[in-house]
């Protein structure tokens, strides 16, 4: 009961101390208004020995007693001000944020911008229950924190609410602030380990290309990939080898295959997460063997292509489709 009472006033002062709704606009500049202070548990012992040694100096009457305690609390007094002002004024902007497979670690960017002509030292930004990251800032500089965040499920990820905070210098005084820019990272399926292998029939193998998987011109061999047409395996090359290392024929020409993925060609007993998986494994399949794919789902389709772009696309059909609208506002295909 206790902690849940916490949880709850706790998230009802982040809300309050926000003072803006959330995503925020970017740039986020953390003004007076938004950074707090409190003393740190150090600092609190600290007071209380200045109380005990001001007690002590009134009780026995000693001058160097007292004037030991005004300089200890003129220099807990600068230390308040020194920490206050490490972190106001600081200007957070969104950075990069990649892509990534479910299951990896989402990276998100930020970008701290210093235009004071002091440096920020020992600022610190996290995620609730997560290991800070560190960052020092010289004078008119801007610096990247880079946090991360398990993914793990496919779709958008969006950051969490991040803490800004710093005990600079001597850590009696704790200033902080709370950020919750728009960011989201995208999150890519997993690709299934145990696919089955890439759909070589009729329907979902056609010719209409010229990129390097024809059958016209022979171009020369190159290691074999698992994606690999089996008929394009050079067999005899292979047999002359003491290795035995597959290699396969590449050609040249106007009729290169094209490989259609399609939601119904994955076996009809997977779930739909499981047939998510598998295309996601065909795809990448078919990209590095550098063959022309498309990609039929039941309401997306892409056009037969290659390179970097349509691997993207692709993947990003296969992240966030099936998801609710909300999931996937950013860039649906």
């Amino acid at each position: 009961m206790l902690p849940r009472l916490r949880h709850f006033l706790h998230e009802r002062f982040v809300r309050w101390a926000l003072r803006v709704p959330t995503p925020e606009p970017t740039p986020i500049t953390l003004v007076q208004r938004r950074v707090y202070v409190l003393p740190t548990r150090v600092g609190l012992a600290f007071a209380v020995a200045l109380i005990t040694i001001f007690l002590g100096a009134v009780n026995y009457n000693l001058s160097l007693g007292h004037a030991l305690v005004f300089w200890l609390a003129g220099l807990g007094i600068v230390t308040i001000l020194h920490t206050f002002r490490n972190l106001v004024q600081l200007t957070l902007r969104p950075g990069r944020c990649p892509p990534v497979f479910a299951g990896d670690l989402a990276s998100f960017d930020l970008l701290l911008e210093n235009t004071r002509r002091d440096a920020r030292i020992n600022m610190q930004l996290s995620f609730s229950g997560e290991p800070p990251v560190e960052i020092d800032l010289p004078a008119h500089t801007t610096n990247t924190a880079t946090l991360t965040l398990p993914a793990t499920q496919r779709g958008w990820l969006a950051l969490p609410r991040v803490t800004v905070e710093t005990t600079w210098p001597l850590g009696l005084i704790r200033a902080w602030s709370y950020i919750a820019p728009d960011m989201r990272c995208l999150v890519y399926p997993a690709p299934a380990r145990n696919a089955p292998p890439l759909p070589w029939n009729s329907e979902a193998f056609q010719g209409a290309s010229n990129v390097g998987q024809g059958a016209d011109d022979f171009a020369g061999l190159r290691h074999h990939q698992p994606a690999d047409p089996p008929r394009h395996v050079a067999w005899k090359a292979a047999a002359r080898q003491d290795d035995g290392k597959l290699q396969t024929k590449l050609f040249s020409g106007q009729s290169a295959q094209e490989l259609w993925l399609d939601w119904d060609a994955a076996p009809s007993a997977l779930t739909t997460e499981q047939r998510i998986a598998c295309l996601t494994r065909w795809l990448l399949d078919a990209d590095t063997a550098g063959m022309h794919w498309g990609l039929r789902l039941p309401s997306v389709r892409l056009a037969p292509a290659q390179g970097a772009a349509h691997r993207a696309a692709g993947l990003q059909a296969l992240a966030l489709y099936a998801l609710p609208a909300a999931s996937r506002a950013h860039g649906t295909p």
